[in-house]
C-alpha cells in the first residue's frame, strides 16, 4: 500500500450535522436570528467533528474542504473567481453575495439550480461567459485545512475539477462555450495548488466526475492537456484526481497518461473500471483509489467481494488505496441512532460513519493480504416477499398501461372541468409552518391524539382552499399539511418500506430529506390520500388535485433494494399508484397529479444505457395512471433538471398536462417542447420558489409572453416552479397574486 497516501479513504462525509444543525444554523442566519460570526462558530465546530471522527475510525486519509454552507460547487465558482458581474455589482460582501448566488434577491435572481449527475443532490450552474475574469482565491481551503492541522489532522482539501466544473457550467448572455474556457482556468488551478502548497498541503483532490459520462475525444484530450500542465506545476501538492458514478472509459487511459499522483475510480456504479485498468498496462508510480463501499445507498457491503476486487487491482498497480465510490454526502451520517429499525433490516444497513469502518477493514485485509471477514449477510427473510404483488405483475397487459387518444380525452375534460384559458393552479403544497410540524411531531410520539390530529390537519386544509379562492386560483390543491415528505409520506403507508428517524440527507442549500428504505415487495394497506382530497373538495366547486408521487421519483428519493432490477420495484410502486388513482377517482376527484420529478435525474449518465432505462420508468408511469377514465386529467411535474434530454419521454408519459420548471432557466424547456411537437397541456414555472424573493407582476408577465409565444394559450397552464412548502405565507400570498393577475392580463389579450 501507498504509504505517501495511506491505504484508506473516504471522498467526502456529510456536512449538515447528524441533527441538522447546519440546516438550523445557515436558516437562522438567513432570518436575523444570528450573526456571520455564530455561523461561522457552529460550521467549525461541524467540520471538526468530522474530521475527529474520521481519525478516530483510523482512516489514514481524511479529505478537507468538503464542508460547504450552501453548495461544493458554488464554493469552488468562489475559489477560481467566477462570480457574474450581476452578482458582484451589488456590494453586499463576501457571505452576502454567495447567498445571493444562492437564493437570488430582489435585483437579481439566483443562479440556475439543477441535479448533480444522477443524484438527488443540487447543485448551483455556473454561469461562465467570454467576459468572466476568473482570480485564484483559495482562502476557504486554507482555512479549513489549518483548522484541521490545529486538531493534528493532515488533510486534503477538495475542489471540484477545472474540466468538470467548466462541463457542468452554462454561457452568460456574454456568449462563449464554458469549456472553451479551459486553458484559462487551468492557470487559476496551477496559482490555487501553489498557495496550498505553501501552506503545507500534501495532497490535493480534484473531482472530475463529469468524465464518466459520454465525451467527445476533444473533451477527453482536453482533460490529459489540463492535467499534463497542472501536473508540471512546481512547487504544488500531490494530485489525486477522483471520478465515481460510473464507468470512465476513454478518460481514464488519458489521466493515467498525465503526473498526477492518484487516480480514483468507482468500482461499485463502474465495475467497467477495473477492465479498463487491466488493459492500461502497468501502473507504474500511480496511487489507484479504488471506490469499493457503495457511497449512495445504505446497504452494508458484501466484503469479500469488495476484497476481491480490490485484490485485482492490487494486481495491476504499485500502490492501492481502498475509498467510498464517491461522497458520503449522499447517505445519513450514523445508523447507530437507528435504535427503532427492524434489527432485521438494521443489520443489514451501513450509513455513512459504518461505511468508514468498512473503507478502513477493507484497506487493512487488502494490505495484510488477508480475507478474514464476517460471513456474508443471511438471506433475505421470506417475510419481505409478496406474492400477491409478483401475481399482479405476472398477470400485466400491455393495454394496463394505455389510455385513449389525447385529443378526445381533452375534450372530455374540458366538458367536466369548464376551465378558462391560462387556467391557474400551483404544484401542491403550501407553507410547512411551525405549528405544523409541531402537530405532526406531538403526534408522532402520542401526544396529540388522533381526532385532535385530524381537527388541525382539516383546519390547515380549509385555510387553504378559502385562500386559493380568494386568490382567484382555479385548479386548488388541499396543501399536503400532512406530509412531511413528499416521497417519505407515502413510504410510510407502504408496506416493504422502512422510514428512519435521523437519516437525514442534504438535497440543496438548507433542505434536508429523509429517505425511506425499500427493502421488501411494495403493497399499498388502504387509501392513502382520498380522505384529505376529498375534505378538501367538499370544501369548494373548484376542482381540487389528487396529489400523488410517481413510482420513479419515489425510487430515486429512497434507498432501494438491490436484490432485483429497480424496474420490477418501479413496477410495484406503480401498482399500489394505480389503486390510489382509481380510488380517487371514485371519491370523486377529477384532477390527479403524479409528480416525477427525477425522471431526468435517475437518467443513465451513458447514452448506451438510456433507453433501457426510459422505458421501463415512462412504463411504471403509465401504469400508475392509465386506470382512470379519459375524463379524468392526469398531470405530471418535473423539476431542475435538464429536460432536453429526456423529452421524448416527458411526451411518452402522456400525462394530459405537465408542469415544469422553467423560470430559473428562462423558458429555456418550451424550445425543447415546441421542437418535439408536444401537443399537450404545459406549465412552464413562472415563478422560481426555492428563493425568498417575490417575482413582480411584470416579470410573471413577462414570463408568460415568452411561454405563450412558444405554446399555444389554450395548451398553457399558469403555475410556480415547484410546491410551496419552503415559502413562507405572506411572499406566497404577495407571488400567487402576481401570477393570477398575470394570468386575467394574458387572458384579457
Amino acid at each position: 500500500m501507498s504509504t505517501a497516501f495511506g491505504q484508506s479513504t473516504v471522498l467526502g462525509y456529510p456536512r449538515i450535522g447528524g441533527n441538522r444543525q447546519l440546516k438550523r444554523a445557515v436558516e437562522a442566519y438567513w432570518a436575523g436570528r444570528i450573526d456571520a460570526e455564530e455561523l461561522a462558530a457552529t460550521s467549525a465546530a461541524l467540520r471538526a467533528k468530522v474530521w475527529r471522527t474520521l481519525r478516530d475510525a483510523r482512516l489514514d486519509a481524511i479529505p478537507s474542504n468538503t464542508f460547504s454552507y450552501y453548495d461544493h460547487v458554488l464554493d469552488t465558482a468562489v475559489a477560481v473567481g467566477a462570480i457574474p458581474r450581476r452578482f458582484a455589482r451589488l456590494g453586499l460582501g463576501d457571505l452576502g453575495t454567495y447567498f445571493a448566488m444562492a437564493r437570488g434577491v430582489d435585483a437579481e435572481p439566483a443562479l440556475e439550480l439543477t441535479k448533480w449527475f444522477d443524484t438527488n443532490y443540487h447543485y448551483l450552474v455556473p454561469e461562465i461567459g467570454s467576459d468572466t475574469t476568473f482570480a485564484a482565491n483559495p482562502d476557504k481551503a486554507l482555512r479549513e485545512y489549518r483548522e484541521a492541522r490545529e486538531l493534528g489532522i493532515d488533510s486534503r482539501p477538495v475542489l471540484v475539477g477545472p474540466a468538470t466544473f467548466l462541463l457542468l457550467a452554462k454561457p452568460t448572455e456574454a456568449g462563449g462555450e464554458p469549456f472553451d474556457r479551459l486553458t484559462d482556468l487551468v492557470d487559476v488551478y496551477a496559482s490555487i495548488l501553489r498557495s496550498l502548497a505553501a501552506a503545507g498541503v500534501r495532497w490535493v483532490q480534484l473531482d472530475e466526475p463529469a468524465y464518466v459520462a459520454d465525451r467527445s475525444a476533444a473533451e477527453i484530450d482536453a482533460l490529459r492537456e489540463a492535467y499534463t500542465r497542472l501536473g508540471a506545476v512546481e512547487q504544488r501538492p500531490a494530485i489525486f484526481v477522483a471520478t465515481y458514478f460510473g464507468e470512465l472509459g476513454d478518460a481514464l487511459p488519458a489521466l493515467l497518461d498525465t503526473p498526477v499522483e492518484a487516480v480514483g475510480v468507482d468500482l461499485v456504479a463502474g465495475p467497467g473500471n477495473l477492465r479498463r485498468l487491466a488493459g492500461a498496462g502497468p501502473l507504474r508510480g500511480k496511487t489507484i483509489v479504488a471506490g469499493l463501499v457503495d457511497g449512495r445507498n445504505v446497504w452494508r457491503t458484501d466484503l469479500r467481494a469488495a476484497v476481491a476486487a480490490g485484490a485485482a487491482v492490487t494486481a495491476l498497480a504499485d500502490h492501492v488505496a481502498v475509498s467510498t465510490s464517491c461522497s458520503l454526502l449522499h447517505v445519513p451520517e450514523d445508523l447507530s441512532a437507528e435504535t427503532a429499525l427492524d434489527p432485521a433490516l438494521r443489520q443489514r444497513l451501513a450509513f455513512a460513519r459504518q461505511k468508514v469502518d468498512e473503507v478502513v477493514r477493507l484497506g487493512r485485509a487488502l494490505r495484510n493480504g488477508t480475507t478474514s471477514l464476517p460471513e456474508p449477510l443471511p438471506p433475505t427473510p421470506a417475510a419481505w416477499r409478496d406474492d400477491t404483488v409478483r401475481g399482479r405483475l405476472a398477470a400485466l397487459r400491455a393495454t394496463d398501461r394505455q389510455r385513449g387518444a389525447y385529443p378526445e380525452r381533452a375534450a372530455a375534460q374540458q366538458a367536466r372541468l369548464n376551465l378558462p384559458p391560462l387556467p391557474t393552479t400551483t404544484i401542491g403544497s403550501f407553507p410547512q409552518t411551525d405549528e405544523l410540524r409541531r402537530a405532526r411531531a406531538e403526534h408522532r410520539a402520542g401526544r396529540l391524539d388522533d381526532a385532535a390530529y385530524t381537527q388541525r390537519m382539516r383546519a390547515e386544509v380549509e385555510h387553504v382552499v378559502r385562500l386559493q379562492e380568494r386568490l382567484g386560483l382555479d385548479v386548488l390543491v388541499h396543501g399536503e399539511p400532512e406530509r412531511n415528505d413528499m416521497v417519505q409520506y407515502f413510504g410510510e403507508q407502504l408496506d416493504g418500506f422502512a422510514a428512519t428517524e435521523h437519516g437525514w440527507v442534504q438535497s440543496y442549500g438548507s433542505r434536508c430529506v429523509r429517505p425511506p428504505v425499500i427493502y421488501g415487495d411494495v403493497a399499498r394497506r388502504a387509501p392513502m390520500t382520498v380522505n384529505w382530497s376529498t375534505y378538501a373538495q367538499s370544501l369548494t366547486d373548484r376542482p381540487v388535485k389528487g396529489m400523488l408521487t410517481g413510482p420513479v421519483t419515489i425510487l430515486a428519493w429512497s434507498f432501494v433494494r438491490s436484490d432485483q432490477p429497480l424496474a420490477d420495484t418501479a413496477d410495484q410502486v406503480a401498482l399500489a399508484l394505480r389503486d390510489e388513482c382509481r380510488d380517487l377517482e371514485a371519491a370523486g376527484i377529477r384532477v390527479i397529479q403524479v409528480d416525477e420529478p427525477a425522471l431526468r435525474e435517475t437518467l443513465p449518465l451513458r447514452r448506451a444505457d438510456q433507453k433501457a432505462y426510459l422505458d421501463w420508468a415512462v412504463g411504471a408511469f403509465r401504469l400508475a395512471t392509465c386506470g382512470v377514465a379519459d375524463d379524468t386529467q392526469i398531470h405530471t411535474h418535473l423539476c431542475y433538471s435538464e429536460f432536453g434530454e429526456v423529452i421524448t419521454a416527458i411526451d411518452a408519459l402522456d400525462a394530459d398536462v405537465t408542469s415544469i420548471e422553467a423560470s430559473r432557466s428562462r423558458m429555456e424547456v418550451l424550445d425543447d417542447l415546441a421542437a418535439l411537437g408536444y401537443r399537450r397541456g404545459v406549465g412552464p414555472g413562472v415563478w422560481d420558489i426555492h428563493s425568498p424573493r417575490v417575482p413582480s407582476h411584470d416579470e410573471v408577465v413577462g414570463a408568460l409572453r415568452r411561454a405563450v409565444a412558444a405554446v399555444p394559450a389554450e395548451r398553457l397552464w399558469v403555475n410556480p416552479d415547484c410546491g410551496l412548502k419552503t415559502r413562507g405565507y405572506p411572499e406566497v400570498e404577495a407571488s400567487l397574486q402576481h401570477l393570477v393577475a398575470a394570468a386575467a392580463e394574458l387572458r384579457g389579450n
